[in-house]
């Protein structure tokens, strides 16, 4: 597979290594930029690299958190770009939404577009020229539910509490839409995922030669370690990095129920389209 700059360009944005090792491990990898990565980490170390920056979607997400903090919703409301996502008339209908989906406790897209709501989606589409949608919904319940929407409105967050009160639910929030934790808690990483990261870190350069006994200490150090980078309750609280989030919920009184985080456009790739390469094809199309 040919190597394109676009592709060491996303490889050396993900990782921070010089773009010669990028194109190297890109044709090691048939191109597959995530293979890359993950050979990069297992050959020398590399940290967990950036998540691929390409989305599908431009828009916003939003929420809304009850008055008593009992429940809140986030939903995520896509454009075909950021220019739309900031349209007077494509905010009004993220506000319906939004309302929509707060006062029935919607969880289904489906159910939530039914009626009067597609026939404003349509209409808006008709009317600005790109498509919308609503790409999904997220419905929280607990004894306190705090939201965080960034300033941006493309990161938000839903946490729920056993207890306290919503001004702390919204700093946590806040936290995650910052820090972006994998977990919950430690015991609630997915196996599979430590699995890899014990390969991973097995195939280290520093692992190499080294006794069964000696591998499986170092390796459960940093798995200890990766877990508490990742986990949200074991984190440093970005407003105050000496205290553990689950330390700063615990002296209120409370525990982390569950966390939701939303960004806009992420888990789907967007297209990318050579303007230059565009207009020379069609300059020679009609010579």
């Amino acid at each position: 597979m040919a190597i394109t700059a676009s592709m060491v360009k996303e490889l050396r944005e993900r990782t921070g290594l010089p773009m010669m090792e990028c194109k190297k491990a890109l044709t090691a990898a048939d191109g597959d930029i995530e293979k890359a990565i993950e050979d990069l980490r297992k050959a020398s170390g590399l940290k967990a690299a950036k998540k691929a920056g390409r989305t599908a979607a431009d828009g916003v997400v939003a929420g809304k958190v009850a008055e008593d903090g009992s429940f809140g919703v986030l939903v995520e409301v896509n454009s075909e770009t950021d220019f739309v996502a900031r349209d007077e008339n494509f905010q009004l209908f993220v506000a319906k939404v939004v309302e929509k989906a707060f006062s029935e406790r919607q969880r289904d897209v489906a159910a939530l577009m039914e009626g009067e709501l597609e026939s404003a989606r349509e209409a808006l589409v008709q009317k600005i020229g790109e498509n919308i949608g609503v790409r999904r919904i997220q419905l929280v319940e607990a004894p306190v539910v705090g939201a965080y929407v960034h300033s941006n409105s493309r990161i938000a967050a839903l946490v729920a509490l056993s207890g306290s009160n919503t001004e702390l639910a919204k700093d946590v929030a806040m936290h995650v839409t910052a820090v972006n934790p994998q977990v919950n808690k430690p015991e609630d990483m997915p196996e599979d995922v430590l699995e890899k990261e014990k390969d991973i870190i097995k195939a280290q350069p520093d692992m190499d030669g080294k006794p069964a006994e000696i591998v499986e200490k170092m390796m459960g150090g940093r798995i200890k370690k990766f877990l508490k980078e990742n986990s949200l309750v074991e984190q440093p609280f970005v407003k105050n990095p000496d205290v553990s989030i689950g330390k700063l919920v615990k002296e209120a009184g409370a525990d982390v129920v569950s966390f939701v985080r939303f960004e806009v456009g992420e888990g789907i790739e967007k297209e990318e389209v050579d303007f230059a390469a565009e207009v020379a094809a069609q300059v020679k199309s009609t010579s």
